[in-house]
């Protein structure tokens, strides 16, 4: 098939583009920054790479982006500013929105205007579409939360909803992505190597994970699999509470995890997006489930043996 994928060159594109290439498609790779989109994910000849701000409306009246998703047969649209990366200021929940909504908004109208429109498109959203709580368990199925991430992810989904009927809609609500090289661990473990490692706040938040190949192929039946459309959740099957996740992390790095990070200290950091990392959710996918999904990693201590070096250089 050929694929126009937005958003793809980052922490999940570095894993999502080489199995996409195995598996035999042609891709365009939209990016606002074609060189450090060269550093980041293997691009080959067979790639091409669109230099546009797929937010900007103008980029879509660009006659070789056009081009390019009137030929596609796919789109896969992971676009968006990380959302626990900087403190939550106005400024910057403005960037996390926008991100997301204008790059879905444009990406739409866009396809609303051609003629052949593309079969299938996998669009990202985030288990944040739940809201927090300490004990309650989600699924697909499950109300909305009324938080900003909630909120977000509801006008997100709604926006990308609003595609052609001719196109097949598969989101995927994605949480906590493990790997080697980046993500959540890539910030932790150089704390936890350093013996500073340990829970966040009381420890008995839950965290929803999955591993980056998972999800990679999570993103992989979405496109095979005409069966494959509404939303799915995107996480492992087991998820794990805060203190647990600490302590095998610091016992595969060979490190003690006795200093708990206060929740006060957190929110001074990164202010109102403290409550996603100190509230969690518990988040389950009864649609993997009915789909007969087969995890390479159900459990947290063989994502970390895939994701963590033993080699005490790295």
């Amino acid at each position: 098939m050929n694929l126009l994928l937005i958003g793809c060159t980052g922490f999940i594109g570095r894993e999502l583009v080489p199995l996409l290439l195995a598996e035999g498609h042609k891709l365009t790779v939209v990016t606002r920054s074609p060189k450090k989109a060269l550093k980041t994910i293997d691009i080959g000849k067979e790639i091409k790479i669109l230099n546009f701000d797929p937010a900007k409306s103008s980029s879509w009246g660009n006659e070789e982006l056009i081009n390019c998703l009137k030929s596609s047969d796919g789109v896969i649209n992971l676009a968006g500013e990380p959302i626990a990366d900087k403190r939550w200021t106005t400024t910057h929940c403005e960037e996390i929105r926008n991100s997301r909504l204008e790059t879905t908004k444009n990406l739409i109208q866009a396809i609303t205007k051609i003629k052949k429109p593309p079969k299938v498109l996998i669009n990202a959203s985030a288990i944040g579409f739940y809201g927090t709580h300490p004990n309650k368990q989600f699924n697909e199925e499950s109300t909305p939360g009324k938080d900003f991430l909630a909120s977000l992810c509801q006008e997100w989904e709604s926006l990308a909803s609003e595609k052609p009927k001719r196109t097949r809609l598969v989101i995927i609500r994605i949480g906590i992505v493990l790997a080697k090289g980046g993500g959540a661990l890539g910030k932790m473990l150089p704390i936890f190597k350093a013996g500073l490692g340990g829970p966040i706040g009381d420890g008995e938040q839950w965290m929803s994970w999955i591993h980056r190949t998972d999800l990679c192929n999570i993103i992989k039946e979405s496109i095979r699999n005409s069966s494959w459309s509404g939303v799915i959740n995107g996480v492992a099957p087991n998820p794990i509470r805060m203190n647990e996740f600490s302590n095998l992390l610091g016992k595969k790095v060979g490190r003690p995890t006795l200093l708990a990070v206060p929740a006060p200290l957190l929110t001074l950091i990164l202010g109102d997006g403290a409550q996603v990392v100190l509230e969690g959710q518990n988040v389950q996918s009864k649609r993997l489930n009915k789909l007969r999904f087969i995890f390479l990693f159900s459990e947290l201590k063989d994502a970390f043996s895939a994701s963590i070096s033993n080699n005490k250089n790295n």
